[in-house]
């Protein structure tokens, strides 16, 4: 098997050059790290992560709490592309990833004892409940944490910008002549409370009335709770001409309840949806959205996790604001007379 020296020796460099050009360290060129890393490839090296990290401390090893209580795994297109940008952040800084559970074989753990367990550098936290205790415990332990789409004091967070979402969108929908604008929203979370605060936000500077019938909360990523807020809607005396929904996957319940009803989108009702997954775009009519930048959230997820386990002196606890951008799509249009 090769050694770091034999890389060295057949490109013709140190072996300090060779351990950044494995290691993803930024301080070499482009044309050298090419050069190591084929080398690498044809002389057979494998690194020896145990000596790695008894030499550096460290496992390069990140872990991941994803928990989703809809059981749609990683079919969840948001958090399953949020997860794959981090993945390849990580990968591309030489760390690997690692699911944490609250279970290490058959014995019940918390979710801070399987991460010490595997010995995992630091945590990204995506996708649980927040107020779990076991959730609480591994976010106030010495472990390095990153979490997404909700923030802590003291901790370092990546967040998508929920409140300039439901502002454009609003905005957007007002522009066409909607003035009876309804909101289907998730679970509260920070992540709504941000939406909601948007939502209303842009309401109020537009002179929009909401009445509270319209504001209905629904579950995220639940097509079913969506169509039954959806007939609500439609049955009451007087219909919002527009209803924002939570999700895009969950705009599919309530599109049902619309064409149950012998209503046409957008003909006599429009709809927005939100997240701008790949299936807003191959529905009919093209969903309008709001895209979230599911690339940078991962990718910066991993870039501060990794910034915080390098360099813990320097590197300060932070809330990123992620901006994501408003897709037209063909499901709003002017209002119907009524």
């Amino acid at each position: 098997m090769a050694s770091l020296k034999d890389i060295a020796q057949h490109c013709g460099v140190s072996i300090a050059t060779v351990s950044k050009a494995l290691n993803g360290m930024q301080d070499i060129g482009e044309e050298t790290r090419r050069r190591v890393l084929e080398a690498a490839e044809a002389l057979g090296y494998t690194s020896n992560a145990a000596a790695r990290a008894l030499k550096t401390n460290r496992t390069y090893n990140l872990g991941v709490l994803f928990v989703d209580e809809q059981h749609s795994g990683l079919s969840h297109e948001y958090f399953s592309q949020v997860l794959d940008s981090l993945r390849v952040e990580a990968e591309r800084r030489g760390y690997d990833i690692t699911f944490i559970n609250n279970s290490v074989g058959q014995r019940r753990t918390s979710y801070l004892q399987h991460a010490l367990y595997r010995g995992v550098d630091g945590v990204a936290v995506i996708c649980v409940d927040y107020f779990d205790p076991m959730v609480l415990e591994l976010v106030r332990s010495s472990l390095p944490v990153v979490t997404i789409d909700h923030s802590f004091n003291n901790r370092t967070a990546v967040m998508s910008d929920n409140l300039a979402g439901p502002e454009a969108l609003v905005r957007y929908a007002c522009e066409k002549g909607h003035r009876r604008i309804a909101f289907i929203h998730g679970e509260r979370t920070d992540v709504t409370e941000n939406r909601l605060t948007g939502f209303y936000r842009a309401c109020e500077a537009l002179g929009l009335t909401v009445p509270d019938g319209w504001v209905l909360q629904g579950r995220y990523h639940h097509p079913k709770s969506c169509y039954e807020l959806t007939r609500r809607l439609l049955a009451a005396p007087e219909r919002p001409s527009c209803i924002l929904f939570p999700d895009d996957f969950s705009s599919i319940g309530g599109l049902n309840a619309i064409y149950e009803s012998g209503l046409r989108v957008p003909e006599d009702l429009s709809v927005i949806g939100y997240d701008g997954i790949y299936l807003s775009r191959v529905i009919s009519p093209r969903l309008c959205t709001w895209r979230q930048n599911t690339g940078e959230l991962g990718r910066i997820a991993a870039e501060r996790l990794i910034e915080l386990i390098e360099h813990p002196r320097t590197t300060a606890q932070e809330r990123c604001v992620v901006s994501g951008e408003l897709l037209e799509g063909g499901s709003v249009a002017a209002p119907a007379e009524r």
